[in-house]
């Protein structure tokens, strides 16, 4: 059996920026370290920071008065930074700056007097984080059905952001559907979205065309990581989302010539490691295992001033 490791895969520049915040803060402080919402979408991240002292809150109110606390890669809304503010809180902030990038959108966008549609899962962190930036003047759509349903007050003047864990495939049926029906309506560029999304999705495509089963390694609150288990599906592969090796069925390996492996932009490498060796165990004798050929992205977004050496 062939084990085939997608490339790129696991964290991005983004998650490698909010762990290694929460990680210097860590250092930086004697006592414990607050972060607002999980840091990412991943129970082995999260865990390990908490054994290292981080203490995971939903809302600021939860953290003791004049306690640092950090903000996750999801980012988070004016009326989250006013409740730390309330309580004093030393805040630093971890947002993703592609997300960052969103929300100047959304706040340029509303200063211009456009009313704003964002493409996005409800309940997401992200997304409540983004629409809470202009609260009441933010239509959510998740389908083209939604588009179909939607009630604004001037066509000619619509604007338009998505979550960053959408790729351009996730949302060009959207888009379209949204230009057929408000043609004045200000779509994002193409760079904002999430390059990560983007190009772990390519991979996968790759993956699926090759493999008879796709494992993605990955949360199940992970947008991302349940993205790469639909794209490979779509694309013929045998597909499942599984949160370590210890989710895998002997089974799925039956008649399997090649097995796909990827991981989600939150997803540590060793992860990874560990579903490659126990596809090799089960696989036995003459299991190889190769990968895609490596991907530069390219991308490294620098640590917030206090924290940099």
């Amino acid at each position: 059996m062939r084990v085939l490791l997608a490339n790129p895969r696991g964290f991005c520049a983004g998650v490698d920026r909010a762990i290694e915040i929460v990680e210097r803060a860590l250092k930086k402080n004697d006592g414990p370290v607050y972060v607002r919402h999980e840091i990412v979408h991943n129970r082995h991240v999260v865990d390990n920071l908490q054994k290292k002292g981080a203490r995971f809150v939903d809302d600021p109110t939860d953290a003791p008065i004049n306690a640092p606390l950090i903000y996750s890669a999801h980012g988070v809304s004016p009326a989250i930074r006013q409740a730390a503010a309330d309580r004093n809180l030393n805040v630093t902030d971890a947002t993703c700056p592609l997300v960052t990038k969103v929300h100047r959108e959304v706040e340029r966008m509303q200063r211009d007097g456009y009313e704003l549609i964002m493409i996005g899962h409800a309940g997401h962190v992200e997304v409540e984080g983004t629409m809470g930036h202009a609260p009441g003047a933010m239509h959510l759509v998740e389908n083209v059905d939604d588009v179909k349903n939607l009630d604004v007050k001037n066509p000619s003047k619509l604007g338009c952001v998505t979550q960053t864990t959408l790729s351009v495939d996730d949302t060009r049926e959207i888009m379209d559907a949204l230009k057929a029906r408000f043609p004045k309506v200000r779509l994002p560029r193409q760079d904002d979205i999430c390059y990560a999304t983007q190009n772990r999705q390519n991979a996968v495509k790759e993956l699926a065309a090759v493999s008879n089963l796709v494992l993605i390694v990955g949360a199940p609150s992970s947008s991302n990581s349940n993205r790469l288990v639909e794209v490979a599906a779509k694309r013929g592969a045998q597909s499942y989302l599984i949160s370590s090796a210890q989710d895998i069925q002997a089974e799925w390996l039956n008649g399997v010539e090649c097995v796909g492996v990827s991981a989600g932009a939150s997803t540590p490498e060793v992860l990874v490691e560990e579903v490659v060796d126990t596809l090799t165990k089960l696989a036995g004798d003459g299991t190889v295992c190769d990968a895609l050929p490596e991907v530069d992205e390219g991308m490294h977004f620098k640590l917030p001033k206090e924290l940099r050496d």
